[in-house]
């Protein structure tokens, strides 16, 4: 009798051990948008059961204890994650024994600047676009390498970062920065402010790789005579600072006296217009030997310029330019 007794008892046992471990594999689908759930440091495995169970990610929270018991010595790493419908307590498991947390990529590309990474970052929906450009405003990041710095503008190196929803404006703010210190450090540059501006101001210029050192070159040869940079894009960015942008450049932006605005001022901008990547880094700081003061877009779809060293030479590049048919840009 005993032994027929302690053969029952084992039988179910091995029966309910293996419905628990059919349950282990079973998807679970609650018909749901997927769900955020954020596991903090030294949540214990109960803690985290119960949470993935009044979510709905698990039927029950004894299941992921289940598969927990499976799997002793793994670890459980916290942060944010994402679930969607239909996952087994195994695999919702093996994402938090991963730290598969969630993220998004932002993809910074050369030449924005901050009200276009503001733009970017409001459209992962997790950070605010004047919360950034707040963030952004304060050069304090920066102060030890650029003292003169009005903003983080310039030095939120374009690349592409992994923000959470848990990702703050100054800590985006603090991987970008990093970002820039480590591509600087590398270059082994001289006066961090005079050559992030002026790398700017060629980033805007051209999108040609193999001009940018002969654009750098006329900028700093009408720095050397004391000329107007006249560059169109610091116009721009003077009425963006201003709010008065309309999409394009009028007379009374040219006519502007904001500090920006290159053709009412000599010389740099107070700082720079736009965050450069590595190539506009290296032009500003090794320009080409050139003599030319002027450039202008050629009338053809190359995108690249036609540059002079003399004004007469430049008007007729110009005039070429307004002579170009309609179609083309």
């Amino acid at each position: 009798m005993l032994k027929r007794l302690i053969l029952v008892v084992f039988l179910l046992l091995l029966i309910g051990v293996g419905w628990a471990g059919y349950q282990c594999f079973q998807p679970y689908r609650a018909a749901r948008q997927p769900v955020f759930i954020d596991i903090e440091h030294g949540s214990s495995s109960r803690e985290i059961a119960a949470e993935l169970e009044r979510q709905r990610v698990v039927r029950a929270d004894w299941i992921f204890l289940a598969v927990r018991a499976l799997r002793p010595h793994a670890t459980l790493q916290a942060g944010e994650y994402q679930f969607a419908d239909g996952l087994t307590p195994w695999e919702v498991f093996e994402k938090i024994r991963r730290g598969d947390i969630y993220y998004q990529d932002l993809t910074v590309p050369e030449g924005s600047n901050i009200f276009d990474i503001a733009a970017l970052v409001e459209g992962l929906g997790s950070i605010k676009a004047d919360e950034f450009l707040r963030a952004a405003g304060d050069p304090e990041l920066i102060r030890d390498l650029d003292s003169n710095a009005p903003s983080l503008e310039g030095y939120l190196f374009p690349s592409t970062y992994r923000v959470t929803r848990r990702t703050t404006s100054k800590q985006l703010c603090h991987m970008m920065t990093a970002e820039f210190r480590k591509r600087w450090h590398e270059l082994d540059g001289k006066d961090v402010h005079r050559t992030t501006t002026l790398a700017s101001l060629v980033e805007k210029e051209t999108g040609v790789a193999e001009e940018r050192p002969v654009v750098a070159s006329v900028f700093e040869n009408r720095l050397r005579v004391n000329m107007p940079l006249q560059c169109d894009p610091s116009t721009v960015y003077a009425a963006l600072l201003e709010n008065r942008y309309r999409g394009t450049i009028y007379k009374s932006d040219l006519a502007s006296q904001h500090p920006y605005n290159t053709y009412a001022h000599a010389g740099l901008p107070p700082g720079p217009i736009a965050n450069p990547g590595l190539l506009s880094l290296k032009a500003a700081l090794h320009p080409a030997d050139t003599n030319y003061l002027y450039f202008v877009a050629r009338p053809d779809v190359s995108r690249s310029h036609h540059f002079s060293a003399t004004l007469a030479e430049h008007e007729k590049a110009v005039a070429s330019f307004r002579a170009r048919p309609a179609s083309r840009p």
